[in-house]
């Protein structure tokens, strides 16, 4: 898809609120005028009203497309002044370029109003509906005449503060005609992207990552490399030029030299048998490689355009020969051939045009032209080359399939994630119910259908005919949406038997959109019989069956399609909601090393692996390395980046679909790097550990060797992005149970391994579901010891703080204990110096590690992942499939190891309750006497410390807490023994 000509951008001012009086009367007379692209366009002026309702449209032309995302639309609304013929300032709108969306996807927003300074008091909110149209009977608006200069435009363009923010309230419609859908589609997004582009800063100087942590196995440790890419030798995370030549975009990976050959058609072809038929093909050889075309039947003048790439690296020929011949069931006839000296193939460097083919002569084994054509184009390049992802490659050529067809499975693809909405559905009430049984009220109940996602209401055993159920059914619908709501009412007439009374199909792309919770309107739905009724019945029933349901796609939540630890993409379904980009990150995938052999091929272990790359809706996908245990793919990726709290994930997989095996894509390993962890500007060359935990233990697989580098485009745009919400505001306002979101974000991963399994070639779904982390949420023994030992990590600075202050109490080192006492005085004296000495004391303790920061991106670590002490039984129990597929004796075994470590857990909570419970008893008096004894002792607490200077409290406290051990008892203290006593709800428990 494109983006069609004779854009417009439509804008539609609906309305305000609760603006700002400022006519001395109580009052205002606002007017909007509205910027764009050097066009102003004003509205109305409503004299006399602080909620004005204006309801007009504007269009403005959009000159040049591929600028869009960079181009701003502001909203002002001035109060007109009558009297001296000016305007006063009542608020501005900014919205971004890349929030436009198409007039299908737009819905009214009510945006606050922003300051035009510090200095500016504003109030309200402007409603506007946004969208991009190309409809050619619309006609630009008559622009405004320059009568006065805009008040705002001395204003710099870098304070503005783009709103996102969802609309407060429904509005009618202002349209009385809808404009076509505008297609606005991921090739225009990515020439968008393309040309946003800044120029790479500068990176920092940064000293070389000091050895490896000591935590786990230097075998299994990052590792940092220096290698020659495109830009230069990288070292220490920043680029030296080898050379002055200009850089290319791949400066990220090692530049490879291809021989590119295509194959475009031939023509006169002479007739090899009597009865003059030809079914033709092209041999292209080259030493040892040979790339084939895929025969055409009967044709003398057939087309392949075909393109054959070799490696220039592994070519050990000097000649070139591409080669005609027709197809026969014994053996190949002979045709004629092309014969080219790779001394003289030109080379070419993008962005030059790609080389125009030309017609060859055919020759014959003696070397002398014969009839027949054939149009070739030869050249040398590089990956950038745009032949190359569609190529067939020397390096990747299937030693069982060496022909063109069989290279759809091992070609580089990207792939775009469909768009994932929510659907809700309200299941209110329904009307009239029909029974098969006329003499019993229904059993009923609604089940609603979308694909393969079933969800069912509870059943109502109502007094009459018009069951109330009011319940939320939501389910996962991926654009276009090509799957129908389907809502059947059920009647429950006996257990296991169910009787349908009617049915309702709902379109989805008829189903309103929403970006907020604004209330959707409800409707009543007919009821179709599910079978023919006798006539006769039919005209006694006066009304027929129906069915009342408010169901909407709600856009303002971020479809949840990975594990949420290692979310790459937070941004909420509805475009319009979506903020700018805050940077790119750049990734080269330069090759692999070590890897461990995954199949037999000709008597020795071998692998045929390719990369996937995740990161939001983009995924991507290597070509495949045949036959080598160190491959080299050196392809470069880049993704938009809207969040740093998020994640990039790459896996190798080997390919297990060539020669039509059937088998599932089996996982090397995979790779995940936080974007926030990365410093901007840096280059960073890793060799990453491939570590896979297998039935019998960890193993590492090999090694992956990247190269990252994400570039900020807005350095205050980043910081302000840290004090935005996590998640969409929808999220928070209207959120989901655990339940679930773990129920659709199953949903979720379904549709997206199904969508991109049709893809050619397929992202299997084995890839997705390893991608995604699918099986994060079964219980593992392993991962429970972790995430214990994880919780006590964390709590260890806390510990030791008690310690040290333990040993303080017990006077171990007096010297010691004679200084903190000064110090604790010194601080109860002037209690204003406590909280700048304990900012200012984390602020050196941060300047201080910031020389052990850390110089490299996190990785698998098998020692917090307790991946290399773990018992044998407790592996075989992570990877038996749910449910389980053990013997009886073994999972009674397992059941009983669980009851023992789920009892532990559960008397830990137990007792945390018990503790909240006693404070909670201390006012409430359950324990009378207690009661009193501490309302009693607060009493005489007010009372000294009302006399009692807080200085002289806090001391005594302190010198108590920190007296010597001779004043101390080895009893427990009397607020201790008060509190034990106290009443918990433990004696409530059955």
């Amino acid at each position: 898809m494109t983006i069609k000509g004779n854009l417009k951008l439509g804008v539609d001012v609906v309305t305000a609120h609760n603006l700002l009086p400022k006519d001395g009367q109580g009052s205002s007379s606002p007017f909007v005028e509205l910027c764009f692209d050097g066009q102003r366009y004003r509205s109305t002026i409503k004299e006399k009203d602080l909620n004005p309702v204006w309801n007009e449209s504007f269009y403005f032309n959009i000159s040049d497309p591929s600028f869009l995302h960079n181009l701003t639309l502001d909203a002002y609304i001035y109060n007109n002044i009558r009297a001296t013929q000016s305007r006063a300032f009542l608020g501005k709108v900014s919205i971004s370029g890349t929030s436009f969306v198409p007039y299908s996807d737009a819905v009214v927003l009510h945006y606050p109003l922003e300051k035009r300074g510090i200095f500016s008091r504003v109030r309200g909110e402007l409603g506007l509906k946004v969208y991009i149209t190309d409809d050619p009977s619309i006609e630009s608006s008559a622009p405004v005449e320059e009568t006065q200069q805009n008040p705002i435009s001395n204003v710099k363009t870098e304070t503005r503060h783009t709103f996102h923010t969802v609309p407060k309230r429904n509005s009618s419609e202002p349209h009385s005609h809808a404009p076509p859908e505008v297609e606005v589609t991921h090739q225009a997004t990515k020439y968008m992207v393309d040309e946003m582009k800044v120029p790479e800063p500068i990176p920092p100087k940064l000293v070389r990552m000091q050895s490896a942590s000591s935590a786990q196995p230097v075998d299994y440790a990052l590792k940092e490399t220096s290698p020659f890419l495109g830009g230069g030798q990288i070292v220490g995370g920043r680029v030296v030029r080898t050379d002055r030549k200009a850089v290319g975009t791949y400066d990220l990976v090692e530049k490879m030299h291809f021989l590119f050959v295509r194959v475009v058609k031939a023509r006169e072809l002479p007739a090899m048998d009597v009865t003059g038929s030809l079914d033709p093909f092209v041999e292209v050889r080259i030493g040892n490689y040979k790339g084939v075309t895929k025969h055409i039947e009967k044709q003398q003048h057939p087309v392949w355009n075909v393109v054959f790439a070799f490696s220039r690296e592994r070519m050990q020929a000097s000649v070139l020969e591409v080669v005609v011949k027709d197809k026969d069931l014994v053996k190949d006839d002979f045709v004629g051939f092309v014969r080219f000296d790779l001394n003289e193939v030109p080379m070419r460097v993008p962005p030059d045009s790609p080389l125009a083919p030309e017609w060859y002569r055919l020759e014959n084994k003696k070397g002398e032209k014969i009839k027949g054509e054939l149009m070739l184009a030869v050249w040398i390049g590089t990956q950038a080359d745009e032949a190359f992802p569609d190529a067939w490659h020397s390096d990747a050529a299937s030693p069982i399939d060496s022909s063109a067809a069989a290279s759809a499975l091992i070609r580089s693809k990207v792939y775009h994630a469909p768009r994932l909405w929510y659907v809700r559905v309200n299941v209110i009430e329904a009307q009239d119910l029909i029974p098969a049984e006329k003499t019993r009220f229904p059993d009923a109940y609604v089940k609603a259908q979308i694909g393969n996602q079933v969800m069912r209401t509870k059943p109502i055993q109502a007094q009459n005919f018009n069951p109330l159920w009011n319940e939320d059914l939501f389910f996962v619908a991926a654009e276009p949406f090509e799957d129908h709501l389907i809502l059947t009412v059920e009647d429950r007439v006996a257990p296991g038997k169910d009787e349908i009374i009617g049915r309702v199909i709902i379109p989805l792309n008829m189903v309103e959109k929403r970006a907020d919770d604004r209330i959707i309107q409800s409707h009543w739905f007919n009821l179709e019989k599910p079978v023919l009724v006798d006539v006769d019945q039919l005209k006694k029933d006066k009304f027929s069956s129906k069915l009342h349901l408010r169901v909407c796609l709600d856009g303002g939540y971020h479809v949840l399609d990975e594990s949420t630890h290692y979310s790459s993409d937070l941004r909420p379904t509805a475009k319009q909601l979506w903020k700018p980009p805050i940077g790119v990150l750049e990734l080269g995938i330069l090759s692999a090393v070590g890897l461990h052999p995954m199949k037999t091929r000709d008597g020795k272990g071998t692998s045929d692996t390719y990369c996937v790359a995740k990161y939001g809706h983009k995924w991507v996908r290597t070509r495949t390395i045949v036959d080598n245990l160190f491959p080299k793919y050196n392809e470069q990726y880049t993704w938009e980046v809207f969040d740093p709290a998020t994640v990039l994930t790459v896996g190798v997989f080997d390919n297990s679909q060539l020669g039509n095996n059937g088998n599932k894509d089996l996982k090397i390993g995979k790779v995940r790097i936080r974007i926030s962890t990365l410093e901007t500007g840096r280059v960073y060359t890793h060799s990453y550990p491939l570590l896979v935990l297998h039935p019998s233990g960890v193993k590492k697989m090999g090694e992956l060797h990247l190269a990252l580098r994400f570039s900020c485009t807005s350095f205050v745009n980043m910081l302000y992005v840290y004090s935005r919400p996590l998640l969409p505001k929808m999220h928070y306002i209207r959120p989901f149970s655990v339940v679930q979101l773990d129920m659709l974000r199953h949903q979720a991963v379904n549709i997206v391994a199904m969508r991109l399994g049709r893809a050619e070639p397929p992202l299997r779904k084995e890839v997705i579901e390893y991608m995604s982390d699918v099986d994060s949420h079964l219980w593992s023994m392993r991962r429970s010891k972790a995430n214990f030992f994880r919780l006590m990590t964390v709590f260890t600075g806390l510990f030791a703080a008690g310690k040290w202050f333990g040993d303080i109490c017990m006077w171990k080192n007096p010297v010691t204990t004679v200084l903190v006492h000064l110090l604790y005085l010194m601080l109860i004296s002037f209690p204003e110096l406590i909280l700048p000495t304990v900012f200012l004391y984390m602020f050196l303790i941060g300047i201080w590690n910031f020389r052990y920061r850390p110089r490299y991106p996190p990785h698998m670590n098998t020692k917090i992942s307790q991946a290399e002490a773990i018992h044998p039984d407790e592996l075989d129990e992570e990877f038996d499939p749910f449910p389980t597929s053990r013997n009886p004796d073994v999972v009674r075994m397992r059941y009983d190891r669980l009851r023992s470590v789920a009892g532990r857990i559960q008397t830990v909570v137990g007792d945390i309750a018990t503790q909240g419970e006693r404070l909670h008893s201390l006012l409430s008096w359950r324990d009378p006497r207690a009661t009193a004894i501490f309302v009693t002792f607060c009493l005489v607490a007010a009372l000294v410390l009302y006399v009692t200077p807080f200085q002289v409290v806090g001391a005594l406290a302190g010198v108590y807490a920190m007296r010597h051990p001779r004043f101390r008892y080895r009893l427990p203290s009397v607020p201790i023994n008060f509190f034990r006593r106290l009443p918990a709800r433990t004696d409530s428990m059955l």
